[in-house]
């Protein structure tokens, strides 16, 4: 299952909200707050291109990266995956059936309905 750690997650937050590509030194500038070094993003995004959530374009003079899927894509997945360890998948959606709010099932009847 692809989990994100805290650098991750900070990272992936700023790219998936970026209208377009950043490079590492905009991830850097926006999370500046953090005191880490440059370098220390550069790692970050480098593992975050590995585990296929982010594209690097290495035409540019610097190099820029994207999220080639949306934060509800990668959500998506990581909720198949956390299914799809389940012995009886029935039962693991009718307890997150009964988890959900009023307004989070009537979404999910909405989706269902749109199939």
């Amino acid at each position: 299952m692809t989990r994100l750690g805290n650098l991750e997650r900070a990272a992936m937050d700023v790219i998936w909200a970026a209208p377009g590509p950043l490079t590492a030194r905009d991830v850097a500038d926006a999370l500046g707050d953090r005191g880490l070094a440059y370098t220390t993003w550069l790692t970050v995004l480098g593992r975050l291109e590995r585990k296929g959530l982010l594209e690097r374009d290495k035409g540019a003079r610097a190099h820029t990266y994207v999220a080639p899927s949306s934060r509800e894509d990668h959500i998506a997945v990581l909720m198949q995956q956390a299914l799809g360890q389940a012995e009886d998948r029935t039962a693991a959606l009718a307890h997150f059936a009964r988890s959900v709010s009023p307004d989070e099932a009537e979404a999910l009847r909405r989706a269902l309905e749109g199939r």
